[in-house]
């Protein structure tokens, strides 16, 4: 063999040499995976979380309004009472003992006012047979001064008598009314919701009127809602809102209602007691109860839809690039070349945890979620 020959040899093993390493590397070289999710349509909403307490739509608060001790309570509560109906009983013995004192003083002035009458009718007569006897000049000016004298008084003292009648009159009225009041009924229909007196409890109503009871009509119920500052400024009235209380209902579901804001309370109020005070104000929605499956002092886990679209273009917020730069926020897409490809994205609502694309994305393409590195230096390298 030549030495041409062997030289041949050796470049051509090292040319197959190469060509294995090359081979070899590129099979075992890092490369990039990339994680990816299509584009679609779904529905989106954007909401603020608080939470509430649900109280009766219309309720009252029934009172004493006259002082004494209470006889009976003839309802309890979890009661339900019509209009007119009988609840509280008050020992009456001071009121009517007023009323008949009232009536024992009207029955002595309107005697009074008859002899005051009968005596004024006498003091007429007496006027005029002294205006006859003066004209024929049977009888001095004097008597005829005195007649007329006795008559004007005893037409005054009638009408003094008149006006003490009537001042009984109104103190009896007062009275009668106070003796009223010794029975309590009921102002409105609905529910007895709670009970705040007992029998034999002697009442105070000469500062404040004592509470007794309260009926509430509970076919509707009030949320009241607390709200954060930061959010109050997204409610507004008509809004819709929806919620679940603690727990599960009969059927063991999470029950879901429905209703749209009623008002938001321009007053807020902030928590004591804390370094940076939080201020919350107050949203009102009502809801249907007429099962009666809500009851006064629930807690309601409550849910404003500040806007909602229906099939809209979404990206998950987590595949937003962190820095969106001065074309705003952008999404890298993975092209049919299989090369990441970013897109600019104008966006509209935004939910928690996703965002409508209003223009930059098409339904279908991939949108990349994430990205993994495979391969890596060949295991004999290693050694």
């Amino acid at each position: 063999m030549t030495r041409w020959s062997s030289y041949g040899m050796r470049a051509g093993a090292l040319v197959l040499a190469a060509a294995g390493l090359a081979a070899l590397w590129t099979a075992t070289a890092t490369r990039v995976v990339y994680a990816t999710q299509p584009v679609v349509r779904a529905e989106l909403m954007s909401t603020v979380n608080a939470i509430g307490q649900l109280q009766p739509n219309t309720y009252v608060d029934v009172g004493a309004q006259v002082s004494g001790q209470i006889l009976r309570i003839k309802v309890e509560a979890g009661d339900t009472v019509k209009k007119g109906d009988l609840l509280v009983e008050i020992e009456p013995s001071v009121q009517r003992a007023a009323v008949d004192a009232g009536n024992a003083q009207l029955a002595a002035l309107r005697a009074q006012r008859e002899e005051l009458e009968a005596r004024h009718r006498l003091a007429v007569q007496q006027r005029a047979r002294q205006a006859v006897l003066v004209a024929h000049g049977a009888s001095a000016q004097q008597e005829m001064q005195i007649a007329e004298s006795e008559w004007a008084a005893t037409a005054a003292r009638i009408r003094q008598v008149m006006a003490q009648i009537d001042q009984i009159q109104a103190t009896l009225q007062a009275d009668s009314a106070r003796l009223g009041y010794t029975r309590i009924y009921a102002p409105m229909a609905g529910t007895v919701v709670a009970v705040e007196a007992r029998a034999g409890q002697t009442l105070n109503a000469a500062y404040q009127t004592p509470n007794i009871l309260r009926i509430a009509d509970l076919s509707v119920m009030t949320v009241w809602t607390e709200v954060s500052e930061a959010d109050v400024r997204q409610i507004s009235p008509g809004m819709p809102v929806h919620f679940t209380t603690l727990g599960r209902g009969r059927d063991h579901a999470v029950r879901r209602w429905q209703g749209r804001v009623r008002q938001v309370l321009p007053g807020g109020s902030a928590s004591s007691g804390q370094a940076t005070k939080a201020v919350t104000y107050t949203a009102l929605f009502d809801v249907d109860n007429a099962d009666r499956e809500l009851l006064p002092q629930m807690t309601a886990q409550v849910v404003f839809v500040t806007a909602q679209v229906d099939n809209a273009v979404v990206v998950p917020l987590s595949a937003l690039a962190p820095d969106s730069g001065p074309e705003g926020p952008s999404v890298r897409v993975l092209a049919a070349s299989g090369q990441p490809e970013v897109r600019s994205l104008r966006l509209g609502v935004r939910s928690r945890s996703e965002a409508q694309v209003l223009d930059g994305l098409q339904v279908g393409e991939a949108l990349i979620t994430g990205e993994s590195r495979v391969g890596g230096t060949p295991r004999w390298l290693q050694w």
